[in-house]
């Protein structure tokens, strides 16, 4: 099936981190051997306030978090990545977006860790919930130690 004719698309999740951008390059490889459309997922929240009021009007994170997602997408994959790119930026706890978004899909892939990693854990708390939580099949990209 070709990109665009109905295919379910291969969600990634990209946080800005190496890992992100490394499991997009993976997803984008296999979207284009199977025709999927490539759907990169970027998931933001606001700050914590701890109790105080925040005033946040004059920040766009959402535009902020489009930002980090067009340069990762554009750092791992060029100016012409080949296969069908549908980027989403979305506010919400990143697991919850991921296995959200990746309803119906083909294939969700996260790196091991994001920027949240702990050194020394096989897998960040996003991909463990990705993997148990997720209605299709997820890729954990595994991060090689250093």
């Amino acid at each position: 099936m070709g990109a665009g004719s109905g295919s379910r698309p291969i969600v990634v999740g990209v946080d800005g981190s190496a890992a992100s951008k490394r499991a997009l390059r993976w997803a984008a490889r296999q979207a284009e051997l199977t025709g999927a459309p490539l759907r990169p997922v970027l998931a933001w929240q606001l700050p914590p306030a701890y109790g105080m009021p925040v005033d946040f009007s004059d920040t766009d994170f959402a535009g902020q978090a489009r930002g980090v997602l067009e340069d990762s997408v554009t750092e791992a994959l060029g100016e012409r990545p080949g296969v069908e790119v549908v980027p989403r930026v979305v506010q919400g706890h990143p697991a919850a977006v991921l296995t959200e978004e990746a309803r119906g899909a083909d294939l969700l892939v996260v790196g091991s860790h994001g920027r949240g990693a702990f050194s020394g854990m096989l897998l960040g708390s996003v991909g463990n919930h990705c993997v148990h939580h997720a209605t299709c099949p997820v890729l954990v990209l595994r991060t090689p130690l250093s």
